[in-house]
């Protein structure tokens, strides 16, 4: 049997880390340091019909920049932060099933309209802790139907 080199087994322990890394950009908020000394996070989030995904399901209070996908794969979505304690599928609507976003409980705090398939944007908010709701508030006139009311929505934590 032959021992390996310490230079390969170095080279392969770099390699290894690297693929790992990887692996697991997405699978939770990016954090760096703001301008001012807090934390900036990053969570990405895919738009599909029907899901909203994001990449985490909470973040610190602070800078969060919304880093959004529409992966279609045929539909123009919206991404709209909502600050809430009603239950994502609880959200006042209007007879259409689109949300009222002057609802009662519910505080639209901004949104990126009409991103289309394909298409990556950011959208930078500053977030106090608490519950949120990340919904699509579209409604598609031609198939007649309310995003929101098809499933795309989902639950958010700021913390501490």
């Amino acid at each position: 049997m032959t021992r390996a080199s310490p230079r390969l087994m170095i080279a392969a322990t770099a390699a290894l880390s690297l693929a790992i890394a990887g692996c697991t950009a997405n699978a939770s908020p990016s954090a760096s340091a703001g301008g001012d000394g807090t934390q900036a996070t990053t969570v990405a989030v895919t738009l599909q019909e029907w899901a909203v995904v994001p990449a985490a399901d909470s973040a610190a209070a602070g800078d969060v920049t919304f880093e959004v996908t529409n992966d279609g794969p045929a539909d123009v979505h919206e991404f709209v932060v909502l600050k809430t304690d009603l239950d994502p599928a609880d959200l006042p609507v209007d007879e259409s099933g689109v949300v009222s976003e002057e609802g009662e409980g519910i505080e639209v705090i901004d949104e990126i309209e009409d991103i289309p398939v394909g298409e990556t944007q950011e959208l930078p908010v500053t977030l106090e802790a608490g519950s949120y709701v990340l919904i699509c508030n579209i409604w598609s006139e031609d198939e007649g139907e309310a995003h929101y009311d098809m499933g795309m929505r989902t639950a958010f934590t700021v913390d501490e």
